[in-house]
């Protein structure tokens, strides 16, 4: 192939009809939105609320590009391959970029109606949001290393300068401090692991890792090759288990989210987290199983793709052993750690630790049964995404009660919201809700979401996981049920009265916007598994 040729495939792949360019609209949106930010600012200066408008309509925008129109004439597409192979572009991209786009026009909103930024830092605020959300929507759709390590570094480093936007309060900056040398020095054990992957399977895409993987399997590894790819896949999952703030990796979270506003933590909380959490779906389906697009030419590989499945049997039983033991310690230390805090958002901290443990164990359900059940696995990751989607609510509903009475009081202490109900018995409800749902008690949204989770572990047969998550579920029922006690039973204090925030008031609707969904998924799950399983739907193919 001479050199035109090469450029006309290139050319063809990236700007012909239903090329890279068609399917990575949602991302040039949002790149687009960033410039637009950004010249506003200087074009504009007298427009204080400029940002916050231009950025709302990119996401809007991304989210037209990124809904799946197409489904509905000709039903799910199969998987392909974008701009040369950097990027896979399937319906798990699709539905999970979706999710991140949804949660940021939502998020964009609560941000302006807090008013916490300083006017001239809103345009700064916004396009490190727009880039972090960049760097996820990469996360959750590559097949190059280079793109997985891209996407990390996309995504967190606006989140450390995100962090520490409050210049005046000595605490964000610490913060942010903290957040950066702990995410780079995750970032680097990540890259030193997928270099020595790169090294040993003689490749940086991840198809032609797992085929290359397959060949050493099938061949007999040897005991050096064994360690070495033993050890990459483990300092691999230090970086993905960081963004999740999983166990032992979850040092930053606590200080991270009380030292920055309750805006930042909604965002790093929910956005990050299901950014590494589509990121570490797509490892464990490439590298669990060979699908159509794991099979390169000029590779010698197994007689038949069952051999190539059995072959992998091996990488499986790792992935299940690693992803298992860390969601038990991760989901355990979390509710734990939670019982004796007395500051809310720490409080939030440890529980969204908690459930990065429980959306961990469908993810290792999936590895568990992909060997043998394809349809089981894809199952498991539909429930997780059923979980991702509840959770988005949940959390988002949390922190914005939280960073609303923070306005109304000064002050995140549990002990603060003491008589609340007497005032503002609205927003005490949905509080009320979002706790409960956390929990996962029925009525309410958060059931389904653990049932399908420790349905995935009862197909999977992963019976000492299905046992430690619903004791953590018991567990974690105290210290939730402990915040609206202090809101519904306690005395209001006498040296202040509790705010009142009307639900008919702009702050009050947005919190009853954010706990309608999860009341009412409860019970509308019908179209929420569509949508989830729609997603899983080319995995494990």
């Amino acid at each position: 192939m001479n050199f035109d040729q090469l450029l006309q495939n290139v050319v063809g792949d990236t700007i012909g009809p239903g090329g890279s360019l068609c399917a990575f609209r949602p991302e040039l949106a949002l790149c687009a939105t960033i410039v637009a930010v950004l010249l506003a600012k200087i074009i504009l200066p007298g427009w204080k609320s400029s940002a916050y408008y231009i950025t709302l309509l990119g996401l809007l925008a991304a989210c037209f590009f990124a809904f799946p129109w197409s489904w509905q004439q000709g039903g799910i597409p199969a998987a392909k391959s974008i701009f040369t192979g950097a990027l896979i572009a399937d319906s798990f991209t699709v539905v999970v970029r979706g999710m991140l786009l949804g949660f940021a026009v939502l998020f964009a909103t609560f941000t302006q109606m807090t008013g916490v930024w300083d006017r001239e830092d809103q345009a700064e605020f916004y396009v490190l949001m727009l880039g972090s959300l960049v760097g996820m929507c990469l996360m959750i759709s590559a097949n190059h290393i280079l793109i997985v390590m891209l996407g990390v570094e996309m995504a967190g480093v606006p989140c450390y300068v995100l962090a520490g936007m409050k210049r005046n309060q000595p605490k964000s900056s610490e913060a942010a401090l903290k957040y950066a040398v702990f995410g780079a020095g995750a970032a680097g054990v990540m890259l030193f692991g997928l270099s020595l992957l790169a090294g040993v399977l003689g490749s940086v895409q991840l198809p032609t890792m797992t085929a290359r993987l397959i060949q050493i399997i099938h061949n007999g590894a040897s005991a050096d090759q064994t360690l070495v790819l033993a050890l990459g896949g483990l300092m691999l999952m230090v970086g993905v288990a960081f963004k999740l703030s999983a166990v032992p990796f979850h040092f930053w979270a606590p200080d991270v989210f009380e030292g920055a506003t309750a805006e930042v933590a909604a965002f790093i909380s929910v956005a990050s987290k299901a950014a590494a959490l589509g990121l570490l779906v797509r490892l464990v389906a490439v590298f669990s199983m060979p699908s159509a697009l794991t099979f390169p030419e000029g590779i010698s590989l197994p007689p038949d793709r069952l051999a190539a499945v059995a072959d992998l049997g091996v990488v499986r039983q790792y992935i299940v052993a690693l992803l298992s033991l860390l969601a038990a310690v991760t989901c355990t230390f979390g509710n734990l750690a939670a019982y004796g805090q007395t500051n809310m958002k720490r409080l939030l901290a440890y529980s969204t630790i908690a459930h990065a443990g429980y959306m961990m164990m469908p993810v290792a359900a999936a590895a568990a049964l992909v060997g043998s059940d394809a349809v089981g696995a894809r199952e498991a990751i539909a429930a997780l995404l059923i979980y991702l989607g509840i959770y988005l609510f949940m959390n988002l509903a949390a922190f914005a009660i939280v960073a609303f009475l923070r306005n109304a009081t000064g002050s995140e202490e549990i002990a603060d919201y003491a008589g609340l109900v007497r005032r503002s018995p609205g927003l005490t409800v949905c509080m009320a809700i979002v706790m409960f749902s956390l929990v996962g008690l029925p009525p309410l949204a958060g059931f389904w979401a653990k049932m399908t989770v420790f349905l995935a572990l009862i197909d999977a047969k992963l019976w000492a996981l299905l046992f430690i998550g619903a004791l953590n579920t018991l567990l974690s029922l105290f210290y939730y049920l402990r915040v609206v006690k202090v809101m519904a039973l306690s005395p209001e204090p006498l040296h202040r009265e509790a705010p009142t925030i009307p639900l008919t008031s702009l702050v009050g609707s947005y919190c009853a916007l954010l706990t309608v969904p999860v009341v009412a998924l409860f019970f509308l799950l019908g179209g929420v598994l569509y949508w989830a399983r729609a997603a899983a739907h080319t995995l494990f193919n």
